[in-house]
């Protein structure tokens, strides 16, 4: 048993790359699902082949007998999806690891079919198929991206029925690999691209018809998810309208076919200018008919009678200042001498209340030089100077008590 590593006492290569091999080859066989990436048969007796994740940028080499991979009803290819019984081995002398294939079996159609499955229910459990993910494609993009196979009939397809239906729009093509084992990646890599691109509005993903197999690609972990982070809205067009892939479901917007995808991503030129003359004659309609009808409202103001002849109505109201002026007149007349006859009255108690009138009947006033009325005759002093007023005016007395009286 080797003692444990330490600063002082570390471990040579050689020990760390055996405690390695002897820790994988531990594991055991196991089985192993994947894509043949590479495939060679260099030698008599061993064929190495790389077998690729098709959902992750990953890949492991194998090495079986050629027994092993020309089994009679297996038939090895590149692209070929397999499942691989394997023991996991560690190359001392390289550093490497490998998988030591003892089985190989083919992947037939309906594995592939529930491997999709799987995906897409992993996928949909996650809310990237949701509905409310889906974004609204633009009305009359300036530029579209496409990503679809070099001088293909899809290319032709949407270039020219798009380019018919709307002649201003402009196209940025990425031209990828549509089918086989690095489609995915091909296919991931313009969308990628054009979703960068400042310009591009939205991006469709075109290719014709085909077998499942070859359109098993566009069912690629790596490439719904792509279509999931994209900013742009991505349009699919995969297939013949039967064909469903698993882009289909996360895509904004699901295209029968690429002609289908040209249809839905530009308006058709004739069309919307027959829409426009509608509205353009609709707005016409409309604005003659609120003319016409505010015609018809003035000249209706203009024939009443207060705008045919406005000085029949001053003549109204002119009568009725003279009435109201009139009535004014008799209301300020009849309260004057209703006041007028007051004034009297109050004039008249006012004099019948007054000293002079007391006067007026024989009776007088005696003061004082300092004007002090005289009550009683013990106030005032013999030969005292005082005023004696009556009703003609005031008589000079002095005081003088003969007799000891006044």
């Amino acid at each position: 048993m080797t003692a444990p590593s330490s600063p002082e006492a570390p471990w040579p290569v050689r020990t760390v790359a055996r405690k390695v091999a002897e820790w994988i080859g531990r594991l055991g066989e196991v089985w192993v699902e994947g894509q043949v990436a590479q495939l060679s048969r260099r030698g008599a007796a061993t064929v190495f082949l790389t077998l690729r994740d098709p959902a992750a940028d990953l890949s492991v080499p194998v090495t079986c007998a050629r027994d092993v991979a020309d089994r009679p009803g297996l038939e090895l290819t590149e692209g070929a999806r397999v499942i691989v019984r394997a023991r996991p081995d560690y190359y001392i002398a390289r550093g490497s690891f490998s998988l030591r294939a003892t089985e190989i079996r083919a992947v037939g159609l309906g594995e592939l079919l529930a491997r999709i499955e799987r995906i897409r229910r992993l996928l949909g459990a996650e809310g990237l198929f949701d509905a409310a993910r889906k974004r609204p494609l633009p009305f009359a993009p300036a530029v579209v991206g496409l990503v679809t196979g070099k001088d293909s009939a899809a290319e032709r397809d949407v270039l020219v029925t798009a380019r018919r239906r709307w002649p201003a729009v402009r196209f940025a093509v990425h031209h990828s690999l549509v089918q086989g084992v690095n489609a995915a990646a091909s296919v991931i890599d313009g969308l990628q691209r054009l979703d960068r691109d400042p310009e591009v509005e939205v991006i469709v993903i075109a290719r014709g018809g085909g077998s499942v197999e070859d359109l098993l690609p566009f069912s690629d972990e790596g490439l719904v998810r792509a279509i999931a982070a994209c900013r742009t809205p991505v349009v699919t067009a995969v297939g013949h309208e039967t064909d469903t892939t698993l882009v289909d479901h996360v895509a904004d917007v699901r295209a029968a076919t690429p002609t289908d995808a040209a249809h839905r991503v530009v308006p058709e030129i004739g069309e919307q200018r027959r829409l426009v003359d509608g509205l353009r004659a609709r707005a016409r309609h409309l604005l003659t008919t609120r003319i016409e009808q505010s015609e018809r409202w003035l000249e209706g103001v203009r024939s009443r009678p207060v705008l045919a002849d406005p000085e029949r109505l001053l003549h109204g109201r002119a009568d009725d200042v003279v009435a109201l002026r009139d009535r004014a007149r008799r209301t300020l007349t009849h309260r004057v001498e209703t006041a007028e006859r007051d004034l009297d009255h109050a004039r008249a108690r006012v004099t019948a209340l007054s000293p002079q009138a007391t006067l007026q009947r024989g009776y007088a006033l005696v003061q004082r030089a300092d004007g002090a009325l005289v009550r009683d005759p013990g106030e005032v002093a013999d030969d005292e100077q005082l005023s004696v007023r009556v009703a003609g005016g005031r008589l000079p007395v002095r005081v003088d008590r003969q007799d000891g009286t006044p």
